[in-house]
């Protein structure tokens, strides 16, 4: 009897990885979606600072204004809040309350760090005290680790409000995060900002879709770096018959699904200008699809991320508004064209976030 053997696997070279990601990052072409429906596809914005998420959007949407996203956020559509990677992200408020139960556990295991500094606390009635304070009226963290170091005086300041974040799921209220407006951080509990109680988390199965549909072809630690999660394995595994599977060119496993676009990889990436903190260079554990690796960590200096340019669908540079200038600085010499499609992409970005406003384009020395 002869025995069968599955044919191996497809390879995926680093361009195919490339052109498919920015399709489903909506970095290939602009579309049409809304800014809510944007978010959601996306499964959030990378926010740390409150304008990246609108330049994520202005690069990817096509007559997308910073008031669509800000208008969101004012009527409670969109909320900031820590969720993927211990980190601050703009979601949708049905994401809001069901990815946060999801990664509670990242949140149990960050506060398990903290446990020295909470010596003799008892998180149920921090939980409970941080609650009733922020359901009252928006605080600050000042304010509450005032509050609770009132309560708790033999604890560490820092450890006490470290706690409430991971315990409660606290958003940050407007007018902190609209478009051309400041305000200090001051939070409340998500289910009273946005007015019904929080669901069950997803399946996990459900989340990994969701995130193939976003970031695919993609393997499990892929998901796992752009979750904070771990253990993901078992829910891709119960998934394996419904997908598609690849193979990158180091032999990893790629999961992805069947339908999704998998552009030619010589397909024409238009230059981009993303914010610091973009979701495409956060969210896989090998970012050679993104970053090439004679580049990795230029964009960076310290805990400082700059804002990055994209040229041929690669980081090739990054970029800063300095006074009335918008200057890019490439990490190698660009060609003719490069140089003139990058300007005219740069003239279109400045028209959406910075209209009437009159900006020289120019490119610095290439950056060592």
């Amino acid at each position: 009897m002869t025995k069968t053997t599955s044919a191996p696997a497809p390879v995926l070279g680093t361009r195919a990885l490339n052109r498919a990601t920015l399709e489903r990052q909506l970095l290939l072409r602009r579309s049409p979606s809304t800014a809510a429906a944007a978010v959601r596809h996306l499964v959030g914005l990378q926010a740390q600072s409150v304008k990246p998420p609108y330049y994520a959007l202005a690069a990817r949407l096509d007559g997308f204004t910073p008031e669509a996203l800000s208008e969101l956020m004012a009527d409670r559509e969109v909320v900031r809040i820590v969720t993927l990677r211990s980190t601050i992200h703009t979601h949708t408020a049905d994401d809001c309350l069901t990815l946060r139960p999801l990664v509670q556990p990242a949140r149990d295991r960050e506060l398990a760090a903290f446990r020295t500094g909470l010596a003799g606390v008892d998180l149920d009635r921090l939980a409970a005290l941080v609650r009733e304070l922020v359901e009252d009226e928006p605080r600050t963290m000042a304010q509450l680790r005032a509050a609770l170091g009132a309560e708790w005086p033999d604890a560490d300041p820092q450890s006490l409000a470290v706690a409430a974040r991971c315990r409660l799921p606290l958003v940050q209220v407007t007018p902190r995060g609209l478009w051309g407006r400041s305000g200090q951080v001051a939070l409340t509990t998500a289910e009273h900002w946005l007015g019904r109680p929080a669901g069950p988390a997803p399946e996990p199965e459900t989340v990994v879709l969701r995130y193939l549909a976003a970031f695919g072809p993609a393997s499990v630690k892929d998901m796992q770096t752009w979750a904070g999660l771990t253990r993901l394995r078992e829910a891709f595994e119960r998934l394996r018959s419904r997908l598609v599977t690849f193979r990158a060119e180091d032999g990893t496993e790629l999961f992805d699904l069947p339908d999704a676009p998998r552009p030619d990889p010589d397909t024409p990436a238009p230059p981009r200008f993303l914010p610091e903190f973009d979701n495409l260079l956060l969210s896989h554990a090998d970012r050679t699809r993104i970053v090439p690796p004679a580049h990795r960590g230029r964009h960076w200096q310290g805990n400082q991320a700059y804002r990055t340019l994209l040229v041929d669908g690669f980081l090739a540079g990054v970029w800063k508004l300095d006074g009335q200038a918008l200057v890019v600085e490439p990490f190698e010499p660009l060609t003719r064209r490069a140089r003139g499609e990058v300007v005219e992409e740069a003239g279109r970005m400045l028209a959406v976030m910075h209209p009437g406003t009159s900006y020289d384009i120019r490119f610095g020395t290439v950056r060592a």
